[in-house]
């Protein structure tokens, strides 16, 4: 290379980024880049008058603080650069040159020794010709400076700043002040130091820099990658936006005239959403190009270093070099901006009913989790909204539809809950077995395999064990504890829910019935001419009497959950609605048309279901105790009964009756649909009394006959 040519490219090279001259005091800023130690300083007062505290890198715009001084004089200094003007002076006439190192003249350097490494005047140059130990050495003339020797002049080595070692290189480096030093300064100041020779030192530190320089490579490839993929999102985002745009407008052009004005909005609408999502790519793109700016900044500053090679300069921009290369490592990148999916749907053709649904759910990675279902039973399934990645997201504008067709293709009502999580649960109960279709839609597209084929089942009993007893029975729904009330011999006898004697309770009188309340102690109806609640710890233990004036012949207690005392009455062909303390009167009920006396009687969802053994029914009252309809009639059929008396409704909400002469069990939804049956051996004898616990779903059922009481689980 032509010498002019290399002086320009040095120039080039040496020119301050801020005032375009050769860079003067050159500092280097913790991000790399070197400027003007004046530039720096002007920039800070310029900062410092618009109240501000940091400037920004006019390279790469990284922050950093300003001085409390208001000079950047405490930044290192860039060796290359002062090298560089060291060098350039020499071919610049109108700079200060060089000064002779070889006598105490101060004169102008015309002369370059390589071999003593030093200066010289035109004076020092010709004795130094003259003696015959130096006479050898290669000397060149600054006006005459060749490209080779400029390159040489670059690296040649640095010379000992420190008082009387001048004409000493910098050849050793002191491990433990981490600073170049000469063969004096290694005896004088640090002779008690680790101290290495300076090529020794700059290759173990050349491979730590080689190494670090190699992540930021490798991030830099990362960006890049992300620069490709959010352009990627960028494109297809305009895609998207202008497919949905296409639809729109096909769909409005086939409306009527004033439908116009309405299309002009929806464009405008549009536009906005364009302008803002290319806005949040730009501001993406923006951020990734200037991270990836300030790695590239870093990549060829430390490039340069390591290309030159020079000892000197690597160990003295090692660690500058190092930390930077670990901040932006370090760095925390900014997420990308996926963009959210654009739909454009008419709900209804002839009316203005179309919206612009901006959401990041992507209903083709949408999902339901269905779980089994079984007849009368509150089921549930859960659709889970998901963005392209597959992961959760919640989008409050998101519109879901679930649609479920019973085997005869009536619809079947559904409650859909928001749990503001990218989570719907939809709430169901099935009133018929067989295939139930399940049609699911997110924002207006049908979801994977939509629709769903659910299969309902049958939930049925299953006999677990008996134990030897009979009478009325209760379950405490806290323990599981079962009490029978033995009318014949006048006592309540306590089982343990495994079927286990407990204990037994002597009474007075014949216990025409027994309950559990929700704190588990134990009611019966004790027959007598006072017709007397007696009440009892669960341990058997006597707690008080409840006289209550309300009852001429009492037959059957049951306890609403709000604690409400449901009493049958045989004398007046009532059922009394009593207060927990069985101290007042709160409703009465009768079906005008009946004049037989009911049986049992239950409360479940504001309805009473009551049991009439002789019109061979089960009677529904409303809250009120107004008759509603009957369910059942007369008959062995499915549906029918001859003879119902114990009434229990289990967890599933099933109606349970015992339908005593037809010797069998048989399950009802509330609304009065046969579900199905249970029998078989057990109830050879006519299944009489029963009672559930709600917790466990425990049957026990107890038959008019025999002695023995039948579980089921």
């Amino acid at each position: 290379m032509d010498v002019q040519q290399l002086f320009k490219r040095l120039k080039k090279e040496a020119e301050c980024p801020l005032c375009l001259d050769t860079v003067k005091n050159p500092k280097t800023l913790p991000c790399l880049p070197s400027f003007c130690l004046e530039c720096l300083d002007k920039l800070a007062n310029f900062a410092r008058t618009q109240l501000q505290t940091t400037i920004k890198c006019p390279i790469c715009q990284t922050s950093f603080p300003i001085p409390d001084t208001d000079t950047f004089a405490n930044l290192p200094s860039s060796f290359h650069l002062n090298r560089l003007v060291d060098v350039l002076a020499l071919e610049d006439s109108s700079v200060q040159a060089q000064k002779c190192n070889s006598c105490d003249e101060n004169n102008p350097a015309t002369s370059y020794c390589f071999v003593c490494q030093t200066f010289m005047c035109a004076p020092c140059f010709q004795s130094h010709q003259r003696f015959k130990a130096t006479r050898g050495h290669r000397n060149v003339l600054i006006d005459k400076l060749q490209a080779q020797d400029v390159q040489e002049l670059i690296g040649r080595p640095e010379m000992c700043s420190q008082q009387f070692h001048e004409d000493h290189p910098l050849e050793f480096y002191c491990e433990d002040c981490k600073v170049l030093i000469c063969l004096k300064c290694s005896i004088v100041s640090h002779n008690q130091h680790l101290v290495t020779d300076t090529h020794k030192a700059a290759q173990e530190q050349k491979m730590q820099m080689t190494e670090s320089l190699a992540k930021l490579k490798a991030e830099i490839l990362l960006y890049e990658n992300e620069i490709k993929k959010q352009t990627e999102l960028k494109d297809k985002n305009v895609t998207d936006i202008m497919n949905a745009e296409k639809k729109m407008t096909d769909s409005v052009e086939e409306w009527i005239r004033d439908l116009r004005e309405h299309e002009k909005k929806m464009k405008e609408k549009f536009r906005e959403i364009y302008e803002a999502e290319q806005k949040q790519h730009e501001t993406r793109l923006e951020n990734l190009e200037l991270i990836t700016t300030q790695l590239k900044s870093c990549v060829e500053r430390g490039r340069d270093v390591l290309e030159r090679n020079i000892s000197a300069e690597i160990l003295e921009t090692n660690q500058t070099i190092l930390k930077r290369c670990d901040e932006l490592i370090n760095a925390r990148k900014s997420d990308r901006y996926k963009s959210p999916y654009f739909k454009y749907f008419v709900q209804n053709k002839f009316d203005i009913f179309d919206q612009i649904l901006v959401t990041k759910t992507d209903s083709s990675m949408c999902l339901a989790e269905f779980d089994h279902s079984e007849i009368g039973t509150e089921s549930n399934f859960v659709v889970v909204t998901r963005d392209s990645e597959g992961l959760q997201r919640y989008q409050p504008d998101d519109q879901i539809k679930v649609n479920i067709l019973i085997p005869e293709g009536d619809h079947l009502e559904t409650e859909l809950k928001d749990s503001k999580d990218g989570k719907y649960t939809v709430t169901y109960t099935p009133q018929c077995v067989g295939q139930h279709s399940v049609e699911i839609q997110v924002n207006g597209q049908p979801l994977a395999c939509s629709p769903f084929l659910v299969q309902i089942r049958q939930r049925d009993y299953q006999f677990a064990f008996k134990f030897k007893s009979e009478g009325w029975l209760a379950v405490s729904d806290t323990t599981g504890t079962i009490a029978v009330g033995d009318a014949f011999s006048k006592i309540i006898q306590l089982f343990s829910s495994d079927g286990k004697f407990q204990m037994q309770v002597k009474l007075d009188g014949e216990p025409f019935s027994v309950a559990f309340t929700d704190c588990g102690d134990l009611m019966t109806l004790v027959s007598g001419n006072d017709n007397k609640l007696h009440l009892f710890s669960e341990e058997g233990q006597f707690i008080k009497h409840i006289n209550d004036k309300h009852l001429k012949k009492p037959r059957h207690l049951s306890i609403a959950s709000d604690g409400r005392l449901i009493i049958t009455d045989e004398a007046s062909n009532e059922v009394k609605v009593l207060s927990p303390d069985g101290n007042d009167q709160l409703l009465s009920m009768t079906d005008p048309n009946c004049d037989k006396y009911p049986e049992c009687a239950v409360y479940h969802q504001n309805k009473f279901y009551v049991s009439y053994p002789w019109d061979h029914c089960i009677k529904v009252f409303d809250k009120t105790g107004v008759y509603i309809h009957d369910i059942g009639c007369g008959g062995s059929n499915d549906g029918q009964f001859n003879f119902p008396v114990g009434l229990v409704i289990d967890k599933c909400s099933r109606l349970i009756v015992c339908d005593a002469i037809n010797k069998r069990l048989q399950l009802f939804t509330l609304s009065g649909k046969f579900l199905s049956k249970l029998e078989g051996e057990w109830f050879c004898d006519s299944p009489y009394h029963a009672a559930i616990n709600l917790n466990s779903g425990t049957l026990v059922v107890s038959p008019i006959w025999g002695n023995h009481i039948y579980v089921f689980h």
